[in-house]
């Protein structure tokens, strides 16, 4: 077994629990004693556990079933592997860290603290391939479908999932819950330094039709290969530049990290594609 790839794997699945960790004492200490909730998944999740008495966990594993198989055939097996991981993981902490002491009883500081908390822990989610809202694997599809922003689609599931905050709890609780989510929206955003489907990916190896290939086979996107020359050295380079979503990304740096460590990988966001045949493929 590869050692540079056991380091990896580890290390993924390290920050995995560790951010599903963060994401139940935000929940179970911050929000939800002070019915406030989160967005997605989880908001519905802690809706169903409040009407039915039945443990957060148990929700958290079931609505999220459908969404593992969709991510599974539309995403890939690694990104469906690793949101398993974080779903049931969360379903654990979430029961375990119900018994920890609620830390405010005041609904802004739970408000401020427990959206850092729980951005924090899903950034870290993210960063690593996995997540914990299937509502986000379907925006990306129906972006591609509808033509709306993966963050459009995903508000306008929120909008419902807020009011029947509203409704369940009370009105207060579920502006309480819409600050918490922008939070928690920031929060990750600064972990992960961009959360949007779409990265440009500029790649710089000795090995380029060896990377290229293997994003070929293995993520189903187009790769282009630019041709220039290095200001320093006077030798003529070959760039690789490819689009990905963002819940790719760990899976390109994975791909071109096994086959050239010292490669030169430049991410940069991008806030909209058209055109091309940039289309969600498998991965394999």
């Amino acid at each position: 077994m590869n050692v540079r790839w056991l380091k990896r794997w580890v290390k993924r699945y390290l920050f995995i629990i560790i951010g599903t960790f963060l994401v139940a004492i935000g929940l179970e200490t911050f929000l939800i004693p002070n019915q406030i909730i989160d967005g997605g998944i989880i908001g519905i999740s802690i809706i169903f556990s409040e009407l039915t008495n039945y443990p957060l966990g148990i929700f958290i594993v079931l609505l999220n079933i459908p969404f593992l198989f969709v991510g599974y055939n539309q995403i890939g097996k690694t990104f469906a592997i690793t949101t398993l991981v974080s779903v049931g993981f969360l379903s654990l902490f979430v029961s375990y860290v119900d018994d920890f002491n609620v830390v405010t009883g005041d609904m802004f500081l739970a408000t401020i603290f427990g959206g850092i908390i729980l951005g924090a822990g899903v950034g870290l989610i993210i960063r690593n391939g996995g997540s914990l809202d299937g509502t986000e694997i379907i925006a990306i599809l129906a972006n591609k479908r509808f033509g709306f922003s993966v963050g459009e689609i995903v508000m306008f599931f929120n909008v419902f999932i807020m009011t029947g905050a509203g409704l369940v709890f009370t009105w207060e609780s579920a502006m309480y819950s819409l600050v918490a989510y922008f939070i928690a929206f920031k929060t990750i955003d600064i972990v992960i330094a961009g959360i949007d489907e779409s990265k440009s990916v500029t790649i710089i190896s000795d090995q380029p039709n060896e990377i290229a290939e293997k994003i070929i086979a293995r993520l189903g996107r187009g790769v282009t290969h630019i041709y220039g020359k290095g200001g320093y050295t006077k030798e003529d380079k070959e760039l690789l530049y490819v689009i990905v979503t963002r819940l790719e990304v760990a899976k390109l740096k994975s791909i071109v990290e096994e086959i050239d460590p010292n490669a030169f990988v430049a991410i940069e966001h991008v806030n909209d594609v058209m055109g091309g045949r940039f289309q969600k493929k498998s991965i394999h």
